[in-house]
């Protein structure tokens, strides 16, 4: 029940926010402001109450569950469930909605209820994908957060309607890909056992041939690599990034990016074992080409918050990477990089923010030189772009370092390339700051520094990317375990698809040589050509050589023939 508390506390809080709002603008903020807080106290206290035990083998991998019967004649049920891996998820969307929420403060004047209404129910919606369990529920949740999300750009800058239209025409046509692809999967396994459901654990190892498993892996993986995004499917983001209010471009590029992260690891590969880690041949070619093409394009930015926007689809190749590396350094990298990455990114998409705010401009050749009026700005933001850059101690180097190890043992050319990607980064994070806040103050800027309540903000924004950095184990020790159990599936469920393929060959080879040789003579060909240990045939010994084909063993009178 108490997963269930942390999908409706966001619901709950956005209803009244809007509710009071209408009357009295101040009670939304500080509404939704108390309701994110409750969200990540009641996060903080399961995280607090299962530490122990998420290092641990467990009978069950679920750290805490919820199953309530909704729709029992199509096989949906309200099924939610959190490991370790939903557990640092969860946390990083109850801190971010709280940074949301404080980031804009004074930006939204009008229709603040309807604002903060949507800011919580795209915050709900996110939280309900990283608990869902019910294929049905997830795709329900995954629509969910999208809406909100969507007329959060009614407070979006210039270009907004057009930023909005590109978002929901992206999101929409790759999220009906995947609702075709769980459909399918439904119908494939209700074919194959009889039995039709959504439920997540009972689709694991579905039967099916290779064929129909890889148009279903692409229906996910394209809606997901949308939501990254990956290259080539990343044209929405450059301008729903820049178009989206403060809160709506924490949300975009904080969360649910990390929810498509999110669905490679839990859904993609697990169900699809075999060809996903096949289709790893040209996945991790394509998170290359977004760490180098997303750092170039950051590079040649004039607007400060394309910038940013362009790094962060350079930052999420490393996702993509480590993901389909598939071991366990560079699963765990590709984790902490979805963490250090939304606060990091979280927090400089903020900063330009409060920063447009003040000077009514995002282009850089208008800045700089404000070092000088807003220093406690520019010391923040330094900080933030050397964590993009991955300087050691922060957050983000831990992530990628782990990433590049890991994919060094899966493919030597991508870590190579990747990690060229560090290089471009460090040019485009110092060529930011040296553009915005050094140099000569041209247009004669004198700006007010940062607030008590932005630095506050802020405050806790670098004590977090600092705990990832120099702390990095306490989410290493809560998302190891759920890691480690999804390979093992993934590991069993292609043992398992390697047994059935060898069986299949074995009985092809069998029925080919019966109708041409005869069924004795088949059997007498298949016994001499069978592997000593059958694989999914335990205890097997090596099967005798055929009486007629071996010696026999002289009798006691010592009398033999062959």
């Amino acid at each position: 029940m108490i997963l269930i508390w942390l999908i409706l506390i966001p619901m709950l809080g956005g209803i009244l926010a809007w509710l009071l709002g209408a009357w009295i603008r101040p009670a939304a903020h500080w509404i939704s402001l108390l309701t994110m807080v409750a969200d990540l106290a009641l996060v903080l206290w399961l995280w607090v109450q299962n530490y122990g035990r998420v290092g641990i083998g467990l009978e069950s991998p679920w750290l805490a569950e919820t199953t309530v019967p909704w729709i029992p004649q199509f096989g949906v049920t309200f099924h939610l469930a959190m490991d370790g891996l939903s557990l640092v998820l969860l946390a990083l969307t109850a801190f971010l909605g709280i940074v949301a929420v404080g980031a804009s403060w004074d930006e939204i004047q009008e229709r603040v209820g309807l604002y903060h209404f949507s800011l919580l129910w795209a915050l709900a919606g996110i939280s309900g994908v990283f608990l869902s369990l019910d294929l049905f529920l997830f795709y329900l949740f995954w629509e969910l957060m999208l809406v909100p999300t969507y007329l959060l750009y009614i407070w979006g800058y210039e270009r907004r309607f057009y930023a909005a239209v590109k978002f929901f025409l992206f999101t929409q046509i790759s999220g009906l890909l995947m609702l075709l692809a769980i459909l399918g999967l439904f119908f494939v396994h209700g074919q194959s056992t009889g039995s039709y459901t959504f439920d997540y654990g009972q689709l694991l190892g579905t039967t099916m041939d290779r064929t129909t498993a890889t148009w279903l892996m692409l229906g996910f993986f394209v809606a997901f690599a949308v939501k990254l995004p990956a290259v080539p499917f990343h044209p929405w983001l450059p301008d729903a990034y820049t178009e989206a209010p403060m809160a709506g471009t924490v949300i975009l590029a904080g969360l649910m990016a990390k929810t498509a992260g999110y669905g490679l690891i839990r859904l993609v590969v697990p169900l699809f074992p075999s060809v996903a880690l096949d289709f790893a041949g040209i996945a991790m070619p394509l998170g290359v080409a977004g760490i180098l093409y997303g750092a170039l394009l950051a590079f040649a930015q004039t607007d400060v918050k394309r910038l940013v926007a362009y790094s962060s689809l350079s930052h999420m190749g490393f996702v993509l990477l480590g993901i389909f590396a598939w071991n366990e350094l560079a699963l765990q990298g590709a984790v902490m990089v979805m963490l250090a990455h939304g606060v990091s990114t979280g927090a400089l998409f903020v900063l330009v923010g409060w920063l447009q705010e003040r000077t009514h401009t995002r282009e850089m050749a208008r800045l700089g030189g404000l070092w000088s009026t807003m220093p406690r700005m520019g010391g923040v933001m330094l900080l933030f772009a050397m964590a993009a850059l991955g300087l050691p101690g922060l957050g983000n180097f831990v992530g990628e370092f782990l990433v590049l190890v890991g994919s060094y043992r899966a493919n030597l050319v991508a870590t190579v390339l990747a990690a060229v990607g560090i290089v471009l980064a460090t040019a485009y994070a110092l060529w930011l700051i040296q553009r915005t806040f050094q140099g000569p103050n041209i247009e004669g800027w004198t700006l007010p520094d940062l607030s008590w309540r932005e630095a506050g903000t802020m405050a806790c924004m670098i004590a977090a990317i600092f705990w990832l950095g120099l702390y990095p184990r306490t989410v290493l020790n809560t998302a190891g375990q759920a890691l480690s159990n999804l390979q093992q599936t993934v590991a069993a469920s292609r043992a398992e698809e390697l047994t059935t393929e060898l069986l299949g060959n074995r009985r092809e080879m069998w029925e080919t040589t019966a109708h041409q040789e005869g069924p004795e003579d088949a059997e007498r060909t298949l016994v001499r050509r069978r592997p000593a240990h059958f694989p999914g045939e335990k205890g097997m010994k090596p099967q005798p050589v055929p009486s007629e084909r071996r010696p026999v063993p002289p009798t006691g009178d010592g009398e033999g023939s062959l």
